[in-house]
């Protein structure tokens, strides 16, 4: 190397920022700027940012994020809460939120708290100890505001600092049942869900309310109430159980998710029942499970992994401070029709 020239490499041996900027020509902080998609990259033509990915590319040029984060004193990092890592509702809104959070050069801790009070304020602290700067949270009923902007997907609880992102309840159990109702089924039962679910209390106000207004009779006896803490189709499967067993007739099920109607499609089926000509089936969510099951299975869609996405741009833009933020963001509901609805049984 001759005397005065500028290495490319830095004392660990990777391409500098600097070495990407002297490759296109350009002043390192409209690299800087382009690479971390920094508000003022956005003045920069479109055909610039391109070759500065190109050239970054080429190199093989990795951010610093250390030295960014040591340098603004910031860890660019967010702390999402659930309440289960496994279940298919939060691991879609996950690859939402890890999607956006990538996109803008974010990372993200994840604890969960099984619903446990103790584990949720512990892992709490654990995230503010370990720097990050907001959170986000899914099917979590916080008690309190917390101390850094919040996001909560599924939060119904009104708190100061907290953006809630809440599905439109009535619309979708609206759309369920009317769907239902309009194939002739008026012995309708219903899966209510656990009391520590955040959608729980919404959901069944909103169930109460629909039957009401198409002149549906609910039948006590064709309730069953989820209490168990379970991520797999088990969930649902005991109970159904519990209904077949009442030997109350019934000629559609309105599952509380997606995961329990799975799990009722398959109690149902072993009692030599049919799905859908003698029992049909709704479910809530739309997880990837619910298009491949047999028969696969008419739900109320929420948009999970756009939930996810939504909630991630919120906190950013709060912890930037880029824009007002309003103390809830609904999200419309939609019905998906598939193999486990059909015409009500003649008796």
């Amino acid at each position: 190397m001759s005397k005065g020239k500028i290495s490319p490499l830095n004392s660990h041996g990777t391409i500098t920022l600097r070495a990407v900027a002297e490759h296109v020509g350009l002043a390192p902080g409209t690299v800087s700027a382009v690479l971390n998609n920094a508000p003022s990259a956005r003045s920069i033509p479109e055909h610039t940012r391109q070759r500065i990915h190109a050239a970054a590319k080429e190199l093989k040029y990795r951010p610093n994020f250390l030295a960014r984060s040591l340098r603004k004193q910031r860890t660019y990092t967010v702390g999402l809460i659930l309440e289960e890592i496994g279940d298919s509702y939060g691991s879609m809104i996950i690859s939402g939120v890890e999607a956006y959070l990538r996109e803008k050069n974010y990372f993200f801790l994840t604890v969960i708290h099984r619903h446990d009070a103790t584990m949720l304020r512990d892992y709490s602290q654990l995230l503010l100890e370990r720097g990050v700067e907001g959170f986000v949270t899914v099917d979590t009923s916080l008690q309190e505001a917390p101390t850094l902007p919040t996001v909560c997907v599924a939060g119904h609880r009104a708190l100061k600092g907290v953006t809630n992102i809440v599905l439109d309840q009535e619309q979708g159990i609206r759309v369920g049942l009317k769907h239902l109702f309009e194939l002739g089924h008026r012995k309708i039962a219903f899966m209510k869900g656990q009391p520590f679910s955040s959608d729980s209390e919404d959901r069944w106000k909103a169930v109460c309310a629909v039957t009401q207004d198409l002149g549906l009779t609910m039948d006590s006896d064709l309730i069953v109430h989820l209490e168990i803490d379970d991520p797999s189709p088990h969930l649902g499967y005991p109970y159904a159980k519990q209904l077949l067993a009442r030997k109350k007739p019934f000629t559609a099920l309105f599952a509380y998710n997606d995961i329990a109607a799975i799990g009722a499609i398959r109690a149902i089926q072993e009692e030599g029942l049919r799905v859908p000509q003698d029992i049909s089936i709704v479910g809530f969510d739309d997880i990837q499970w619910a298009a491949f099951n047999t028969p696969s299975l008419t739900t109320v869609r929420q948009p999970l992994v756009k939930m996810g996405q939504i909630a991630a741009e919120t906190v950013i833009s709060m912890i930037e401070q880029t824009q007002e933020h309003p103390p809830e963001i609904s999200i419309e509901p939609t019905l998906v029709v598939r193999e486990s609805t059909g015409p009500a049984p003649k008796f």
